[in-house]
């Protein structure tokens, strides 16, 4: 029963899981009016206010049956005097029986809902590409990663959405899990429905933002950088509507960065885009990423942040673009030190061939 138990990692795992505990069941504002609080007031009132929340989680009867094992706990041996007669009742036992009863529910619900998910995560490898593109002059890596079992990272390859080019693109749909997925395939499957007949990528970011503004949840959007690649070389188009700038590389030492040409996907009906573009020389690197590589936090809270990436991008810029983005993938992993991500990762590098 314990023989895939290695003790020597218990003590970090319990590390990471009270800090993944203090972040669900307390929120920005909680964690706000703690940090302004004394050291005794904030000892007294984490576990009260984590208690609330996840009584306030739990179904209205599991929470009565969860609260009643509490106060049965805490009673603990009740006395009760009948005449001559003392009779004692030990509610100990009880309320351990209680609480197995509520995590065992608990329990089935996650293990059910895990299977469902499951299955989404097999549905959602099975739209990521198959293989990283060959684009004549270019070399690509790519590499996506949920913090969850399914994500809101998108990554894909168009063939051909004009002539003589190859559609790059990677978005970003704002949250999380299993719904921020659903709406991922569904930018992905209007991606490449409509962006063979564009005639130009402002036009194919506003269409875009229709049908996902039209379509989509309230207070759901989504990111999105793609890039038209030239087979054989040449300029990229990029559209870059609210995403993370794209850093080049240059093979001369210098870094660019191709700024946000609209707002994120989604927010508002009648947004407007503007394109951009680079002309990658040979020994140039193009990086693709989603904020869940510079917004990584370790667990002291510090973030790994944009400008360390810009320091390792001259490191990266003569590598392979698949050897580089391993590199990339174990630093981040190194910066972890070993704590869960807090968001959906994924990247691609463009790479200019001699």
């Amino acid at each position: 029963m314990f023989g895939d138990v290695r003790p020597r990692d218990i003590p970090g795992t319990v590390r990471r899981d009270i800090t993944a505990l203090y972040h669900f069941y307390l929120d920005e504002e909680r964690r706000a009016d703690l940090a302004r609080m004394g050291r005794v007031r904030r000892f007294v009132s984490v576990p009260l206010w984590v208690l609330k929340s996840l009584l306030l989680k739990l179904t209205p009867t599991r929470r009565a049956l969860l609260t009643a094992a509490l106060v049965m706990a805490l009673l603990s041996t009740t006395r009760f005097t009948m005449g001559d007669v003392i009779l004692t009742f030990d509610a100990t036992p009880w309320a351990f029986l209680i609480l197995l009863f509520v995590l065992a529910l608990e329990l089935k619900d996650k293990l059910l809902a895990h299977d469902e998910i499951a299955v989404a995560r097999q549905v959602q490898l099975a739209l990521l590409p198959a293989r990283d593109p060959d684009i004549a002059g270019f070399a690509t890596f790519s590499h996506s990663r949920p913090a969850n079992d399914v994500g809101g990272d998108l990554i894909d390859y168009l063939d051909n959405p004009a002539p003589g080019v190859v559609g790059v693109a990677l978005g970003d749909v704002a949250g999380k899990g299993l719904g921020a997925a659903l709406l991922m395939a569904k930018l992905q499957a209007i991606l490449h429905a409509i962006a063979p007949g564009c005639p130009t990528l402002p036009d194919l970011g506003a269409h875009l933002n229709r049908v996902l503004f039209r379509d989509g949840l309230d207070n759901r959007f989504a990111t999105l950088v793609y890039a038209e690649v030239p087979i054989g070389g040449g300029p990229l188009r990029i559209l870059n509507a609210g995403h993370n700038p794209p850093l080049v590389a240059r093979a001369g030492g210098a870094l660019e960065t191709i700024e946000p040409g609209g707002l994120p996907l989604g927010m508002f009906a009648d947004s407007e885009y503007t394109a951009g573009g680079v002309d990658l020389e040979p020994g140039d690197l193009l990086l693709l990423y989603s904020d869940g590589l510079v917004e990584a936090r370790n667990a002291g809270g510090e973030e790994f942040g944009f400008d360390r990436l810009r320091r390792r991008a001259p490191a990266l810029r003569d590598l392979p673009p698949a050897q580089a983005g391993r590199m990339l993938l174990e630093e981040v992993d190194t910066f972890l030190d070993g704590g869960k991500p807090q968001d959906d990762l994924s990247i691609i590098l463009i790479r200019r061939q001699s």
